[in-house]
């Protein structure tokens, strides 16, 4: 009986909850010592002059790495294909200043309370100048945003004037979302220990790879002799992709201080040095016929990005390929600020881009007076309209009636402010959901041990999406073994390769290598069964044997794992593998998509808004668990939630600092604001994904969802917010 698919409770789930999971933090090596992060308290400038007399002279203190001591490193030249530019690193090589919270200096201390008591007492003095802190003001001097691997700064196709001059209804409005930060459960950190000029990493970490292979560069020193592990991660979000400057800064203050080091993040710290969701200002402008087909689409997009490094949020990508069009014009441009790199946040540029165009794709229907559903069903697109191909699968209907059928869509009065409930506005909304299927290339390895048993391994990560319960369920199918006969194992670079956790692309990439190694160690042991004179199977062509519950089998013919094992001298057996993409994207466009549907509460004097239910269905290829598919989902629309109702990050305009940079005024979702969530998959086959025929799912959640609660609440209210989020300020 396959076990693909089934709800299987996590591998992990154990640990976890008894406290056995070990985390980056929490490795806790010989003679350790700890770092404490400075950081500036200027937008913009130079450092004039850094006092640490005080702080040296109080008790525990190591050591004190300022710009003025810290190791030089190798000039940094083109970095080798994979490997991010270091200017995104801040590692005291001088004593520029370009963001408020940028890596100053690091005291390492005997423990963390004197490393931090330490930190407060060093005196820094600082030469400041003018700092770009208004995103308005920022965008005087616009840049084309650097063009990205199928996303483009810039994309055209048909007449868009002409088809615009031809449209019947014609919007033309502006969106904005703010930046926002990641918080997971775990701040960021990292445990470095040196010997001799080998360097191991106790990092928290979506990419174990990349770390190893931005510190060898870092520190010119050869990519075997760093090993990075990370068995456990406390969310990520896409915030931990990224190898940032308090991971090469622990192992400079290691080089420094001769010992171990830890350099954990303290909440506030997680609001400048690790990234952030850009600031987004979108322009839409959208011309349809009076029967609600689109002729036009434009899609201007300014995002913020960093005097440090760039980064671009490719909000247009959803508008490229989503609907069907006439005509189609987009464009990518950033406004250059004095704040920290900005970075990869849960389905950027979807996730944001998904506000604007369902939210103008709303104020269309309401133009036309047409139904949401209905409009975005007479612009269907049954190929990919950008790139002209063919869906390798696509469920989106299916996804809008089941959806509808389930939220009771139909009993929905189209008009705004119709609905009350004594002094509760009662509003319907909703919105498309997309995210690329992705995939790179993986390499796994499975052993079948003597016992009968096997190990699987891949330099992979769990970041809580359940990659261990996910990867022994599709080991475990392949070998012909019960889940519990199967061990998965993760997070280590003497691993097999794999790449970044992110873009939700694990489960597609590192799932086909698990079984294909494991496939290839079964074969194995059939051959050897098949050639050995003494086993029931013996003459028998592999071709014609089957594997189940740890047995060979061809007909009433049986032997075990672990006999054909012994007899063979009894050593394990092992394989290696790698699976790739071919051309299957040159033949067809690969995407999931969904339909959320949400019904809000609004306070018509106070203007709080309530959502006491959110109705999402969603076409994902095939599950792997029918659990962990399901918690992908509900967090991801309950990050929806916090995205269109609560989350911002404030900047002072005078400073440069985060002023809600702490979990009591950075307001995410918590229990009493979450209502019933009811996610669910439409059954999807897709055979040109992947040999699993799986698509990610740990970002499509989130999408449409801020676009689906403002079309909720100009429902609700009359009110349309076109600026995230929405809160009752904007309402009142």
């Amino acid at each position: 009986m396959s076990s693909i698919g089934k709800g299987m409770d996590r591998v992990d789930g154990r640990l976890k909850v008894t406290g056995g999971a070990v985390y980056s933090a929490e490795n806790a090596l010989p003679h350790l010592a700890y770092g404490y992060m400075i950081v500036s308290t200027i937008p913009n400038g130079r450092i004039a002059g850094i006092d640490t007399a005080a702080a040296q002279a109080m008790p525990g203190v190591v050591a004190i790495v300022t710009p003025a001591n810290a190791p030089r490193l190798p000039k940094q030249d083109t970095p080798p294909p994979g490997v991010q530019r270091n200017p995104h690193l801040s590692l005291l090589q001088d004593d520029r200043v370009q963001y408020n919270s940028q890596p100053i200096a690091v005291v390492v201390a005997d423990t963390f309370e004197q490393a931090r008591a330490a930190a407060r007492r060093v005196v820094v003095r600082y030469t400041r100048e003018p700092a770009a802190l208004n995103f308005k003001a920022a965008q005087q001097q616009l840049r084309k945003a650097p063009s990205q691997p199928e996303k483009p700064a810039d994309t055209s196709r048909g007449n868009v004037r002409g088809s615009m001059a031809r449209a019947s209804v014609q919007l033309d409005q502006t969106y904005h979302t703010p930046m926002e930060n990641h918080n997971p459960l775990e701040p960021h950190a990292t445990v470095a220990s040196w010997d001799g000029d080998k360097l191991t990493l106790f990092d928290s970490t979506q990419n174990i790879s990349g770390v190893r292979k931005v510190a060898a560069q870092t520190f010119g020193i050869l990519p075997a002799n760093v090993h990075v592990i990370c068995k456990f991660i406390g969310g990520g979000f896409g915030s931990k992709g990224t190898t940032w400057s308090h991971v090469m800064l622990a192992a400079m203050a290691s080089r420094v201080a001769k010992r171990p080091v830890k350099l954990a993040l303290e909440r506030t710290q997680m609001y400048g040095p690790v990234g952030a969701r850009p600031m987004t200002q979108q322009r839409m402008q959208l011309g349809a016929a009076r029967d609600g087909k689109l002729t036009a689409q434009v899609h201007d997009t300014i995002c913020s990005t960093s005097f440090v490094d760039d980064f671009s949020e490719p909000c247009t990508t959803v508008t490229r390929n989503l609907y069907q069009s006439d005509s189609l014009q987009t464009t990518q441009r950033m406004a250059t600020m004095n704040l920290g790199v900005q970075t990869y946040t849960r389905a950027p540029g979807e996730a944001s881009g998904s506000f604007a165009l369902e939210s103008a794709l709303d104020e269309l229907a309401y133009a036309l007076k047409i139904d949401p559903v209905a409009l975005r069903l007479q612009n269907y697109a049954d190929k990919d309209p950008e790139k002209n191909l063919p869906y390798s699968s696509k469920s989106l209907r299916e996804c809008y009636r089941v959806g509808a059928e389930r939220f009771g869509w139909a009993r929905r009065n189209p008009l705004p402010r119709a609905t009350r409930v004594g002094n509760t506005l009662i509003g319907w909304g909703m919105a498309t959901a997309t995210y690329p299927a992705n995939r790179q290339k993986a390499k796994a390895k499975a052993t079948i041990r003597p016992d009968g048993t096997a190990l699987v391994t891949s330099g992979t990560h769990d970041m809580g999406t359940g990659a261990y319960t996910i990867m022994t369920q599709i080991a475990a199918d392949a070998l012909g073994l019960a889940v519990t006969q199967v061990t998965f194992d993760l997070g280590d670079t003497t691993m097999p390769e794999a790449p970044v956790s992110g873009g939700s692309q694990t489960t597609a990439s590192v799932g086909p290598a698990v079984h294909a190694a494991a496939s290839a160690a079964r074969d194995k042991l059939m051959a050897m069964a098949s050639a050995d004179a003494k086993s029931p199977l013996h003459g028998v062509p592999v071709a014609e044997i089957t594997s189940a519950d740890g047995w060979l089998i061809q007909g009433a013919k049986r032997d075990r794992f672990k006999d054909i094992i012994a007899r063979s001298g009894g050593q394990p057996v092992s394989a290696d593998s790698e699976s790739a993409p071919g051309d299957e994207k040159k033949q067809y466009a690969m995407h999931a998509f969904g339909a959320v549907f949400v019904e809000v509460h609004v306070d018509a004097d106070l203007g709080t808004v309530r959502v006491p239910r959110v109705v999402g269905v969603y076409g994902v290829g095939k599950l792997m668990n029918a659990k962990t598919a399901h918690s992908q989902l509900l967090g991801g629309v309950t990050w929806g939630l916090g995205m269109g109702l609560m989350e911002k990050t404030e900047i002072d305009e005078r400073t440069g600092r985060a002023l809600n940079a702490n979990l009591a005024d950075y307001h995410v979702p918590v229990n009493a604001d979450v209502g019933d969530i009811h996610v669910s998959v439409v059954e999807e086959h897709d055979p040109y994904i992947n040999a699993l025929g799986a698509k990610g799912m740990g970002e499509i959640g989130i999408v449409g969802v801020a676009a689906a609660l403002a079309n909720a609440v100009y429902h609700a209210t009359g009110k349309r917010i076109r600026d995230l989020p929405l809160t009752p300020d904007k309402l009142v």
